[in-house]
């Protein structure tokens, strides 16, 4: 489980195609001390669950190596990556860990496109279109991980919704390269899920 609150920004170094379309190691450069990555270790990167299969240091830095299977990259922007992409990490929620956003589990539901982008004061607007399955589960106010990133809606209509990025996000987040027409990972809210389960369970 992670809470959509990043704590490093990675960039994949070296990425090979270990079966075509299949599955490729992904190589990844980041922040984190190498001594408390352990093989097997959960890491969220761009909001996808990913499993360690190695650690390493080159030039200072620590990289960690994961697989990304087919589902993922048929069904997340793990499909568009290449060496140098840049992504939001996040390790896994810890018991006693601060809840600082909402409960994220790493599975990404579909992709979002944005479709428009606009500057504000030191804040970014964006307006996204969700696939329509997964567009019923979002509320205005509520919860919604893009990227990785836990954020608030502040609007909803039809299969469209906006969210605002404050400057702290816009800082530590990749979230400031979104343009339009960019593809970003989504996963809807938990409970959002549930609650409409249990909805159409009565």
């Amino acid at each position: 489980m992670f809470t959509g609150i990043i704590t490093d920004q990675g960039e994949i170094v070296a990425l090979t195609p270990t079966v075509p379309g299949q599955l490729h190691r992904l190589r990844i450069a980041c922040g984190y001390d190498r001594a408390t990555i352990a093989d097997g270790a959960s890491i969220a990167a761009n909001g996808i669950c990913l499993t360690v299969v190695g650690t390493g240091e080159q030039g200072g830095r620590t990289w960690y190596e994961v697989d990304a299977g087919a589902e993922t990259l048929a069904k997340t922007s793990a499909q568009h990556w290449a060496v140098g992409t840049r992504l939001n990490l996040e390790r896994a929620l810890k018991i006693g860990d601060e809840l600082g956003g909402h409960l994220v589990t790493g599975h990404v539901d579909g992709i979002a496109k944005v479709t428009a982008r606009e500057e504000l004061e030191g804040m970014v607007r964006f307006e996204l279109d969700a696939p329509r399955d997964l567009a019923r589960f979002i509320a205005t106010k509520g919860s919604v991980t893009l990227d990785g990133v836990s954020l608030t809606v502040n609007s909803v209509e039809d299969t469209r919704f906006s969210v605002l990025i404050i400057p702290h996000t816009l800082a530590v987040t990749t979230l400031s390269g979104w343009r339009t027409g960019s593809d970003v990972n989504l996963e809807i809210d938990l409970m959002a899920r549930y609650a409409a389960r249990l909805r159409e369970a009565t």
